[in-house]
């Protein structure tokens, strides 16, 4: 099994634990390979979600550019509730895992076809 390959079953089952949730494999892997090489990289492959900057840098980056959303208020909550959902304390929310839940949540998985 290859290195992506690994960290692509790490992050199905945390969407299976972490929001009780069966991972679509094949929009799961897509948005893995869309990170490039960020998901090998101890601190790119993760998101803080204390720090507001970064929270800002997922909705500029991720939800305006890459998925083509507006900018508003609602934005930011989705990436709130993700970040809730996946627990606050839990220090290794990997950004594949909230890329993938919130082109789920914006109903967006056309944007990896």
């Amino acid at each position: 099994m290859s290195k992506r390959d690994e960290l692509i079953t790490k992050y199905a089952e945390d969407i299976k634990s972490k929001f009780g949730q069966a991972p679509d494999m094949d929009l799961l892997t897509r948005v893995a390979v869309g990170l490039g090489p960020a998901i090998y990289n101890l601190d790119a492959s993760r998101v803080s979600g204390s720090d507001e900057k970064e929270l800002e840098t997922v909705k500029n980056n991720f939800l305006i550019k890459k998925l083509g959303l507006a900018d508003n208020p609602a934005l930011m909550e989705a990436i709130h509730s993700i970040i809730d959902g996946y627990g606050r304390s839990d220090k290794n929310k990997y950004r594949a895992v909230i890329y993938y839940m919130l082109t789920k949540y914006f109903g967006k998985e056309s944007v990896y076809n």
